[in-house]
């Protein structure tokens, strides 16, 4: 009976993070791959992958902006970089923020930048806390349905 309640816990967060357009579709794709079986830890691995990367990009990018004269070329690339990992995990609302940055840094407008870094790392830091949650219930959905599964028939 755990294991069902942790699984519809589980699907009932995710189900929130999509009402909420923190997600989208490319993020089924992930579990689509991971649900064939041979890897278990795909999406986990997929997702801490993309927070580790974003942690460091968003700095970078924070390091870009405090330099006297700002290199627009370099932020640019940063945040094309950030929106293809985010679209790649199907974390909408951080792609959608970098969509916004580009008006910005396309006029090379530093204060403009600014804005749109702490309007990123703020929807980033929100997807990261949901996924973070969604971690911390889906080994214990596995562990116990592993269990279930594996538990002498009585």
């Amino acid at each position: 009976m755990a294991a069902v309640e942790l699984k519809n816990q589980l699907n009932a967060h995710i189900a929130s993070m999509f009402a909420a357009g923190f997600l989208d579709k490319q993020f089924q794709e992930l579990q689509m791959l991971q649900d064939d079986g041979s890897s278990p830890g795909f999406v986990s691995e997929v997702v801490g992958l993309f927070i580790d990367d974003a942690e460091k990009i968003t700095g970078l990018i924070a390091g870009l902006l405090d330099q006297p004269v700002v290199d627009f070329d370099k932020v640019d690339a940063l945040v094309h970089q950030l929106k293809g990992s985010s679209a790649s995990v199907g974390a909408q609302r951080v792609k959608l923020s970098c969509e916004q940055f580009h008006s910005y840094y396309e006029a090379k407008n530093r204060d403009g930048c600014v804005m749109a870094l702490a309007l990123l790392r703020n929807e980033f830091y929100d997807s990261r806390s949901k996924f973070q949650t969604m971690f911390q219930v889906a080994p214990c959905a596995l562990i116990w349905s592993s269990k279930s599964r594996h538990a002498p028939k009585q």
